[in-house]
């Protein structure tokens, strides 16, 4: 018989029950859209934490500290200090560094009183490395930072909660016990990461190393720092200046590479570790929705095989008019390739209306990946093929005799 009758005689099956093909259909649906949307919230995931993360800058390379700890009662020994800032920005192919040293502190100006304010002590490279913008006055210049010059440029956020509309610059803001006059605000950044640079206060890393180190271990360790961030110059590259660092620290600390206090990291590396987490999320997301599936198949040969018994007769007068076993199991095998087929289809319109509707009421990033479509789409036409072979084969194995009897 021909392949566009079986067809067509398979779709008359499934259209003369419509309420149950379409209840069978459902598993297959719910399964493709669970596959679709889980991978697009996981691929949603995946882009936002690349777009955090390039979002600190660009070209960036971080060099941590490693401090090794030091005997019973003594403090830590190693890692990288304040000096070695200054050399790293001499190499070549580096347009600007900054280090940060932080504290929470009380912040007063006028009436207006804080509590817990991050105060940022930093460099004259931090708006480069960290892409910010002065709205207004100016940032901190190397001679407030060489003469420890009592100076703050606020975030937007600060600047507006703790002087409303009237201009910060040349006021004065009271940090814990210490006068600081204000001589720029920066513009509007937003969320960076988890890091809200809008409500920080900045000031020069000296300042904040002599009057608002943080414990009794900072003090002690002194203008020990825990990372500096690089910024390359465009075209320079990444490898280059990296083994330049190893090679400068390894001199300046007396060590070798193998025995380094210090670690180095690159945006890529940092956006590769994120990533080899979230894949491995996604590929659990993804086979706790293929379970989906494969209900959605067992429903499939639960329903054929209920078929079979209900139209044994109908069977019987087809074989009796000509219809061979094979024509019989195409013909079951098509029924449960069409609700998978059509099941498919609607799954994909669902999931990819479903990522679109999360996204939204979530207000968070997803991600419609036209692999995880395919991969949707053919994972369902395969369960149909094989939980419907069963019920195919057996309908095709029946004695027509029999059937021709059956009531």
């Amino acid at each position: 018989m021909h392949f566009k009758r079986i067809v067509q005689i398979a779709w008359r099956g499934l259209a003369s029950n419509k309420l149950r093909s379409l209840l069978t259909m459902l598993g297959v649906i719910i399964g493709v859209a669970a596959v679709i949307v889980m991978i697009s919230i996981s691929a949603g995931t995946e882009k936002a934490i690349r777009d955090q993360i390039t979002s600190l800058g660009s070209n960036l390379i971080y060099v941590q500290s490693a401090m090794t700890r030091g005997g019973p009662g003594q403090a830590p020994t190693g890692g990288l200090v304040y000096d070695d800032t200054f050399a790293i920005a001499e190499l070549s192919g580096v347009s600007s560094v900054d280090v940060q040293q932080s504290s929470q502190e009380t912040v007063k100006a006028g009436n207006v009183s804080l509590e817990d304010i991050v105060i940022l002590g930093t460099l004259t490279g931090f708006p480069s490395v960290r892409d910010m913008t002065i709205a207004t006055g100016r940032y901190l210049t190397q001679d407030d930072i060489d003469k420890k010059n009592r100076v703050a440029v606020l975030g937007a956020t600060l600047a507006q909660e703790l002087f409303g509309e009237t201009s910060p610059i040349g006021q004065v803001v009271t940090v814990d016990r210490t006068k600081l006059t204000v001589i720029g605000v920066f513009e509007q950044r937003g969320m960076v990461g988890s890091t809200d640079y809008d409500s920080q206060l900045f000031t020069p890393i000296t300042v904040v190393f002599q009057k608002f180190t943080p414990s009794f271990f900072a003090r002690v360790m002194g203008d020990s720092v825990r990372m500096i961030t690089v910024e390359l110059e465009e075209g320079a590259s990444i490898e280059d200046v990296t083994n330049q660092i190893n090679l400068l620290l390894a001199r300046r600390h007396d060590l070798s590479l193998d025995d380094a206090d210090w670690s180095i990291m690159t945006q890529e590396d940092v956006i590769e570790t994120r990533e080899s987490t979230t894949a491995t999320f996604r590929s659990l997301l993804a086979w706790v929705a293929g379970v989906s599936l494969v209900v959605g198949g067992i429903g499939i040969m639960n329903i054929m095989l209920v078929s079979v018994t209900e139209r044994t007769r109908e069977i019987g007068i087809r074989q009796s008019v000509g219809a061979t076993p094979n024509d019989i199991r195409l013909q079951f095998l098509s029924e449960a390739l069409l609700i998978s087929l059509v099941g498919g289809i609607i799954g994909v319109l669902t999931g990819i209306v479903g990522s679109w509707v999360y996204g939204t009421a979530a207000d968070t990033t997803t991600v419609i990946v036209p692999s995880s479509i395919l991969l949707a789409f053919t994972s369902a036409a395969a369960v149909g093929v094989f939980f419907g072979y069963y019920p195919a084969n057996k309908a095709a194995q029946l004695d027509p005799i029999q059937a021709l009897r059956h009531e």
